[in-house]
């Protein structure tokens, strides 16, 4: 008996119905697969946006958003879009410390960018480094942020060598006699002191007056007439720009006219606002001037100016621009973006050209690059020397 194979039309029916389903299934884990390549890469950013330090937040995420722009406009990563979410944290250790904890646990950030000040780096960069997750600070020169361990790094100078370039530069201006003022609170101020005062003597200088302050204090009389009695060649003073101007116009007021001397923590245009003409020859230094002739720096200025209204982007936000492209380089060589793969690749960091100079990260996971001095003139801070760490 021949038995019959067709398919009864119900039958035919079904099984249509069936792989219509099957298709369907296929398609849409196609589509969901297509969709999860695609998702950002994300990234953490905590910097403080408000409070004392402002302007140091704001300056440093414009450059970041501005490298995530470029990279995603030449393919992102791995052929994802990048994605940055920055949280504030008020200029606060226990803020910094709570806003890196939530990128970590519930963002999923891959990385971290940030802070500029070195003690809040240590604060987020201790839980960076217990979750394993890398952590590119643009800024935080304190040496001990990257001693932390193996997945924190930086793309600036540390204190050590920020100090002793004060030092030349004091002694190469004939400054031989130096009083100190620093900020006791910030492990950054501390670190720059002693930096300062181990350097210069060594030179040939001698430091004839130490004094202290907190950060957010209003009145520096004391110090300042204790520091007049001294009589110094310059005042050497490794703040921020927050204290830095109210410090200026008190020295002026009591009659003190020798330089001030700083470091990068005043890079900020309301310093210039708040003291004014009183800054007239003082000098600080800083990871790059805008006034550069180099084309990597020109041409950085160019798209930052066209990109924030005109304006000219001080160091902070180039390094936020140069740590953001050497953090996405070093993902795009990783064989995954597992932490451990990321970091790495940021510690075979070799040669990097950034706006700030070029970046090579050292065994310490630090950058190796040269410093440059500015000095006020007639209203602006212009470019004075470029100072190369030795042997180079």
């Amino acid at each position: 008996m021949l038995r019959n194979t067709t398919p009864k039309p119900k039958t035919r029916l079904l099984r249509a119905f069936a792989a219509i389903l099957v298709c369907a299934s296929l398609g849409s884990n196609r589509i969901a697969a297509f969709a999860q390549a695609k998702d950002p890469i994300l990234v953490g950013h905590y910097a403080s946006t408000s409070g004392a330090e402002a302007t140091f937040g704001k300056s440093t995420d414009n450059g970041i958003l501005m490298a995530v722009a470029e990279r995603n406009a030449a393919g992102g990563v791995k052929g994802r879009p990048l994605q940055v979410i920055t949280y504030d944290d008020q200029g606060k250790q226990s803020e910094a410390a709570t806003v890196v904890t939530r990128l970590i646990t519930k963002d999923k950030v891959v990385a971290l960018l940030g802070e500029v000040a070195s003690s809040r780096s240590l604060a987020g960069g201790r839980l960076a480094q217990r979750y394993g997750i890398p952590m590119v600070t643009p800024s935080s020169t304190n040496p001990e942020v990257t001693k932390i361990g193996d997945m924190i790094f930086r793309v600036c100078f540390i204190d050590p060598f920020q100090g002793e370039v004060c030092a030349k530069f004091a002694m190469q201006r004939g400054w031989k006699k130096a009083a100190v003022l620093y900020d006791k609170t910030q492990a950054y101020s501390t670190g720059l002191n002693t930096n300062f005062t181990e350097s210069y003597p060594k030179l040939g200088g001698t430091i004839v007056a130490r004094e202290t302050y907190g950060g957010g204090d209003s009145d520096f009389g004391a110090q300042l007439t204790n520091i007049r009695a001294a009589a110094p060649d310059v005042i050497f003073i490794p703040g921020y720009y927050s204290d830095v101007g109210n410090i200026a116009i008190q020295a002026r007021k009591l009659g003190l006219a020798m330089p001030l001397l700083g470091t990068d923590g005043w890079d900020s245009s309301k310093l210039a606002e708040t003291a004014g003409n009183v800054l007239e020859g003082c000098c600080f230094s800083n990871h790059y001037s805008h006034e550069e002739a180099r084309p990597a720096v020109k041409d950085f200025v160019e798209k930052y100016k066209a990109r924030f209204g005109g304006e000219t982007p001080d160091g902070l936000a180039a390094l936020g621009y140069d740590a953001a492209l050497v953090l996405f380089a070093a993902m795009d060589r990783a064989p995954s973006l597992a932490g451990r793969d990321i970091a790495k690749e940021l510690a075979a960091t070799k040669e990097f050209a950034g706006v700030t100079g070029t970046i090579t990260i050292d065994s310490g996971r630090n950058a190796n690059k040269s410093a440059v001095m500015l000095e006020f003139k007639q209203g602006q801070w212009r470019y004075a020397a470029t100072i190369e760490p030795d042997g180079k």
